[in-house]
């Protein structure tokens, strides 16, 4: 097992990504879908909004992803789906509301995130690896997709009860120091990190915005024996502040120029109900012949292209109220002379 750091840092892609306008990009739009002309920038959260739907089109993931992020979304209670391996070598087991992902190597498993607590580790995670052949004994890592106790709190009594080394970025191992139901801080998540087990390995990048140190991975995975590489998703539900928000745009465009490197064509997410994942898990299992994980390079792309526009959206959101619980300082703003 190893880990290491390659490649561009995610503060070159930044850059990168910040050379790019803010509005008026041209996105790929789906089959039968408006096509929207380069260089007509949305003038309101509203219409950024409608460009997401637009770019949306009849896809269900995609559309799942536009109802996740628009203000005031909340996740639905739903029924816990039975534990599935959604890939030859990828299980996850799921409350309904938060999914744990294992991928399972020659040289043992290495788990994105842990559910929410010891009781869940112990009595949901543990017992639905077992229930499709995974021995929960041989988890070497479980990786911390950010800061939040649903995501690491079953971390603790996989470390105490099978000695797995638990990772989350720096950040948000500062962020969760003091929570009572915090792991123990162990090894750090660099930007661009390569974690190899056995046979696999995975990068792992900061991907900031919904907490200051989210990751997401990208990982090699195989369906029916061919080889496909997968992307999960480290954190959804935006932050409220304005400026937060503009840091999870850039770290969207970022880690789609990952993606594209890398050949994503699968996409995942450990809330199965904002991107269809529980709704396709159940597809699989009633054996359609096409896994409906596997959505193509260009629905990936998309994926990311509307969360980054419904992210423009809930900025300019933001903008707008701004603006309009403060009318009478932005008419004198409007009225002034320039000065440069």
């Amino acid at each position: 097992m190893s880990l290491e750091q390659s490649g561009p840092s995610r503060r070159a892609l930044l850059a990168a990504a910040a050379l790019l306008p803010l509005a008026g990009c041209r996105a790929e739009s789906p089959a039968g879908a408006t096509k929207i002309a380069a260089g007509t920038a949305p003038t309101s959260a509203q219409e950024y909004y409608d460009r997401a739907v637009r770019l949306a089109g009849g896809d269900p993931v995609l559309q799942n992803l536009v109802r996740a992020l628009r203000p005031g979304a909340v996740m639905p209670p739903v029924k816990a789906p039975e534990p599935l391996r959604i890939f030859d070598d990828v299980a996850v087991v799921s409350t309904g509301f938060v999914s744990a992902t294992a991928l399972l190597t020659s040289g043992g498993v290495i788990l994105v995130d842990a559910l929410g607590s010891p009781d869940e580790a112990e009595n949901t995670l543990v017992p639905g690896l077992r229930a499709v052949g995974v021995d929960p004994s041989k988890i070497k890592y479980v990786v911390a997709a950010h800061g939040h106790s649903d995501h690491y709190g079953g971390a603790r009594y996989l470390a105490d009860r099978y000695g797995a080394r638990v990772m989350m970025s720096p950040a948000d191992w500062d962020l969760v120091a003091g929570e009572s139901d915090a792991p123990t801080r162990d090894l750090e998540i660099a930007d661009g990190q390569r974690l190899t087990l056995g046979d696999t390995t995975v990068v792992l990048h900061h991907t900031p915005g919904h907490t200051p140190g989210t990751v997401s991975p990208i990982f090699p995975v195989r369906w029916k024996g061919r080889r496909h590489t997968a992307m999960l998703w480290g954190g959804t539900n935006p932050p409220a502040a304005t400026a937060e928000k503009r840091t999870y745009v850039s770290s969207v465009l970022a880690f789609a120029a990952r993606m594209r490197q890398a050949g994503v064509d699968v996409e995942l997410n450990n809330h199965g109900t904002c991107d269809q994942g529980l709704a396709r898990m159940e597809e699989l299992r009633s054996g359609v012949p096409a896994n409906p994980f596997i959505i193509g390079h260009a629905r990936v792309r998309r994926f990311m292209k509307v969360m980054e526009t419904m992210l423009r959206g809930r900025i300019a959101t933001d903008e707008e109220k701004s603006a309009s619980a403060h009318p009478v300082a932005l008419a004198s703003a409007l009225s002034a002379p320039a000065c440069c």
